[in-house]
């Protein structure tokens, strides 16, 4: 086995593992790290290819991971800015108790 292969497995499980606690969990913070764990398997992906890849010189794969990371922080901010509005409203962090948008 090719060590880019040994990183696309480990990539591989880490998303499966992160859609897994994404769509079975009912608190919005695991979704959260759920999410966040889909994330970083794609930021693993991406360094692995530049680093395999024809011109490891050029840092395009670690622009890529950067600019990942920021959106990555972004979204977490947002996110757990709306769980705590509606931990706020609904006293309750779980999925299915919430079950209308209105105000």
């Amino acid at each position: 086995m090719t060590p880019l292969q040994g990183y696309l497995i480990i990539s591989a499980l880490l998303f499966a593992i992160g859609l897994g606690g994404a769509l079975t969990r009912r608190n919005a913070i695991v979704v959260l790290i759920g999410i966040e764990l889909m994330l970083n398997a794609a930021n693993l992906n991406f360094i692995a290819f530049w680093r395999f890849g024809p011109n490891p010189q050029a840092l395009t794969g670690i622009m890529f991971v950067i600019f990942s990371i920021g959106v990555a922080a972004a979204e977490a901010a947002v996110g757990l800015a709306l769980i705590i509005s509606i931990y706020r409203h609904y006293k309750t962090a779980n999925i299915d108790q919430i079950n209308s948008m209105k105000g």
